[in-house]
């Protein structure tokens, strides 16, 4: 997977999410680059979200599994795992007919990639109480192709955005509108992670080119603060000295917080 600047071409000043062919992202060429093996900044962001998650549940327990959704789940599994404790149902809400593809073989038994990934969860409980992720995952969730703009408000009791929002687009304020509606779909007191490449200038998979927004931590925090109450939290991690995950970014945001009863907007 190689990124470069992005470049709209001639007369265009950005490319807005609906004038992309999502249905050209290549999957399996994607999880290979990203996720063939697990990164640290990409544990230190099942951390933060893992335990935000453990943590809100001890003060906030549920009577009754709640709803879950991962907005965008792409070709990436880990954000749906870090729901399944909480979780009878978990919505993966994708638009690519690709990637929904990709989550439907997953579903069923998912590759052994995926089990470094769940190493990290099951540090602590209830993670560690699930024997058998796989079938957890296999049980509760469930592809959805659909775009996000459409999602409906107060559905979900819990929920994950990872890398959507200013990975769709060159538009900050489709990047707001996303955030927005994700924040929006979830109930008054769900918890909810977000996660963010920093200052990213677009990227390619399988040689297809897609848009981005360089966003850092004050967009993050305005898109997000009006939906969330008080104790939200915004984390970056830099780039791992390992080695970048590509060119064009400059490190990566987790945003962990509860959604709030009323907007403040």
């Amino acid at each position: 997977m190689v990124l470069r600047t992005f470049d709209p071409g001639p007369g265009k000043s950005q490319e807005l999410n609906g004038e992309t062919d999502w249905n050209a992202f290549d999957s399996d060429a994607y999880v290979e680059h990203n996720y063939r093996h697990l990164r640290s900044d990409d544990e230190q962001i099942i951390r933060i979200v893992r335990d935000h998650f453990r943590d809100h549940f001890r003060l906030h327990p549920a009577a009754a599994p709640v709803p879950g959704i991962d907005v965008g789940s792409g070709a990436n599994l880990y954000p749906a795992l870090t729901l399944l404790p909480w979780c009878s149902e978990v919505t993966l809400f994708e638009r690519a007919r690709t990637n929904v593809r990709w989550l439907e073989r997953q579903v069923p038994g998912y590759e052994a990639n995926w089990d470094a990934f769940w190493g990290v969860l099951r540090e602590v409980e209830p993670y560690a109480g699930i024997e058998d992720p796989r079938a957890r995952l296999r049980l509760a969730a469930r592809p959805k192709q659909g775009n996000l703009f459409d999602l409906p408000e107060r559905r979900w009791g819990i929920g994950t955005m990872f890398f959507v929002a200013e990975s769709m687009t060159t538009s900050h304020e489709e990047f707001r509108v996303g955030v927005r509606r994700f924040a929006e779909c979830l109930r008054p007191g769900a918890p909810f992670a977000a996660a963010f490449m920093e200052g990213s200038t677009g990227y390619s998979v399988g040689g297809e080119s897609f848009p981005a927004c360089s966003v850092e931590e004050e967009q993050v925090w305005e898109g997000l603060a009006p939906y969330a109450e008080s104790e939200m939290h915004i984390t970056r991690i830099g780039i791992p000295g390992e080695r970048p995950l590509r060119q064009g970014y400059e490190g990566m945001i987790v945003a962990c917080g509860r959604r709030r009863s009323v907007s403040s907007r």
